[in-house]
């Protein structure tokens, strides 16, 4: 089994650096164009299942890449991008400016209070729940390991997910950097889950 992740296409707060949970940020004209272009690369797999985020970023992603064309394709709570809380909509360099320090969402967390936001393991929890429904798939398929699961989301949440398919701490995922409009493969070597391509940009 292999496990297509797609971020979706650019937005104007993933150009400006804005951190971008459940606002519903659509596709720029560039993003638009990066999500066409993943339509021949994901073409030529065999897909089995498309799970999208139902963010409309990364919904439309998924119809310009012509998934929905391709497999059943299903909406997932769980895909959405991790919960920023006090922290929606601004940048690394803002929120450091106002701490007096460096801040990491990764190492950091997000702002406590009224809207504390998640943990990176709060994300992990629904991250392996989508890799448990990518595995049941492919079984449904047919198990004979050559269809793939395609999933449509966002930055963080999937480099979270690599991260637990990797076997590794969720904040392994600040090693994983995601691209909008980017593609990335998970599968295995010899029986362990590896990496077999990442943050591979379209055309790519």
């Amino acid at each position: 089994m292999s496990i297509l992740v797609v971020r979706h296409g650019q937005t104007a707060w993933s150009l400006s650096g804005q951190h971008t949970g459940a606002t519903d940020v659509p596709l720029t004209a560039e993003g638009e164009a990066q999500a066409r272009a993943l339509a021949p690369v994901l073409a030529a797999r065999r897909t089995c299942l498309v799970l999208s985020s139902p963010r409309a970023r990364a919904r439309r992603t998924a119809e310009l890449a012509g998934l929905a064309d391709a497999a059943p394709l299903r909406l997932d709570d769980d895909l959405v991008e991790w919960d920023y809380g006090g922290y929606e909509g601004r940048t690394t360099a803002q929120i450091s400016e106002d701490l007096g320090r460096p801040w990491s969402v990764w190492h950091d967390g997000v702002v406590p209070g009224e809207t504390p936001g998640e943990t990176v393991h709060q994300v992990a929890v629904r991250a392996r729940a989508v890799l448990d429904r990518a595995a049941a798939a492919v079984r449904e398929a047919g198990g004979d390991g050559e269809a793939d699961v395609v999933l449509v989301a966002h930055g963080h949440l999937l480099r979270v997910l690599a991260a637990c398919w990797l076997g590794l701490s969720p904040t392994a995922g600040a090693l994983l950097a995601l691209d909008a409009g980017t593609w990335g493969e998970l599968g295995h070597e010899h029986g362990r889950p590896v990496l077999k391509r990442w943050n591979v940009p379209v055309g790519g």
